[in-house]
């Protein structure tokens, strides 16, 4: 597909907003000539988008050539905190298909609501640009599947921001599980326990006049404006999130594969790609208010050799293991349990054998967008890497969604991409239609 025809092809003004902390932009020294600078544009940047803009902005041998939003007084601001830095002087873009078709940016970056992170990912890596998306991959199981198709076949740098992948104690803690210090490993498990407040029923009103609503919406159901469906509430509604299992979940999924396959691996065994069958039941069972996906929430991964679990509930302050939030892989000798900048092994009998402690959630961050700009360099796969990491953690959240949603039992067959003798539970693969212009390619496309 040549440059030109993207702007054809689809159309929309893009830049969402995601919810997180800033950290400041720091001085990074002299700036560097042309040719050694990665241009990069960001879609995206308010609340977590904001963090990552600030985060590249940081790094010497990045020039944000572009920045990206729907809300103008949002793209305004960041232009120009942006500029202030003295090193950088981006565009503001209205559409960002213009950073994909602009052959002189190297990269995006995308701190958009789920339902728009598969499109400019996928257009991107057709038109030979690596990317930086946040977590999850995608909106659904066919995005997911078609992002990571679309990254191998283009040969992409694709990083997904579960940057606890970059982190130094989770990297530590996995060494010491491939040791086989934990014996012989059957079993892991995440949890979300972080009490959160209900959302109220606001009514339907108008957009706020400086956000370009219908483009916002993008693929997504036409649907009157509220506020609860925009600046981060988004992500507890069908059409453009999907629930807490997505939001913090896939983090905490992520650790948990990643320690379970570590942990099968030092003694010989694989971790399939995909589980045999996912389940998961549970509801809104505590917040009456206006979201949609589940507050409370229990699913089960059978891969056949071993088992994994996840836990949320989003309404209560009660921790396991004294995390709050975080995973643990248990075998026949001991087990590890691994939080956010923490982790800790026991030995049979509970006895506490080794701990270390990590960097912020910030450093981690900046150490795993560090990591996806040198891979840029030297082509090797990030940490995150999406088709090998990102995808298969981002696939339990979205099989776990669809299991919720049909209330049964599935099995994901990844050569048919439906499930096996379920054709009504194929509805939860995607969404129904993509709202005209907007396409999602088929794999068969790319």
């Amino acid at each position: 597909m040549k440059r030109r025809s993207f702007l054809k092809k689809s159309s929309g003004l893009l830049g969402l907003s995601l919810a997180g902390g800033f950290p400041s932009i720091s001085a990074a020294g002299r700036k560097l000539p042309a040719a050694e600078r990665i241009r990069v544009a960001v879609i995206g940047v308010n609340g977590r988008g904001n963090n990552l803009l600030r985060t590249f902005a940081s790094m010497k041998d990045v020039e944000i050539a572009g920045i990206c939003d729907v809300d103008s007084r949002v793209l305004n601001r960041r232009i120009s905190e942006t500029k202030k830095d003295g090193r950088h002087n981006p565009a503001g873009l209205g559409d960002f298909r213009k950073a994909i078709d602009d052959k002189n940016i190297d990269a995006i970056v995308l701190g958009t609501p789920d339902h728009w992170h598969a499109i400019p990912t996928i257009l991107a890596c057709m038109a030979g640009k690596d990317v930086y998306t946040e977590k999850p991959d995608s909106h659904n199981v066919i995005e997911s599947c078609t992002m990571a198709a679309a990254a191998t076949k283009h040969k992409r740098v694709v990083q997904m921001g579960t940057q606890a992948r970059s982190g130094p104690h989770m990297k530590e803690a996995n060494e010491y599980i491939a040791r086989g210090s934990l014996g012989k490993v059957r079993y892991a498990t995440a949890w979300e326990s972080m009490k959160q407040g209900g959302l109220g029923h606001p009514a339907d009103g108008p957009a706020p006049k400086e956000v370009d609503y219908d483009m916002w919406l993008g693929p997504a159901p036409k649907r009157s404006f509220n506020r609860l469906r925009f600046h981060g509430n988004w992500r507890w509604f069908f059409d453009y999130g999907t629930g807490d299992v997505g939001n913090d979940g896939v983090h905490r999924i992520d650790y948990a594969r990643w320690a379970l396959q570590t942990g099968l691996e030092a003694q010989g065994e694989k971790l399939p790609s995909l589980p045999r069958s996912v389940s998961a039941s549970g509801g809104k069972l505590y917040f009456d208010d206006a979201q949609e996906w589940p507050d409370t929430l229990m699913a089960n991964f059978d891969y056949g050799n071993c088992l994994l679990t996840y836990e949320m509930r989003i309404w209560s302050p009660y921790k396991l293991h004294d995390e709050a939030e975080g995973a643990a892989v248990y075998g026949d000798k001991g087990y590890v349990i691994l939080a956010n900048g923490r982790w800790r092994a026991y030995r049979h009998g509970g006895a506490l054998v080794k701990k270390s402690s990590g960097g912020s959630n910030l450093d981690q961050t900046s150490i795993h967008v560090r990591d996806f700009l040198d891979c840029m360099k030297t082509r090797k796969k990030p940490a995150a890497d999406l088709a090998t990491v990102g995808h298969p953690s981002s696939m339990l959240c979205h099989l776990a969604n669809a299991s919720w949603r049909s209330g049964r039992t599935l099995k994901f067959d990844p050569g048919t991409t439906s499930f096996k003798g379920d054709s009504k539970a194929d509805r939860y693969l995607t969404r129904a239609e993509y709202r005209a212009p907007w396409k999602l390619p088929k794999i068969s496309e790319l």
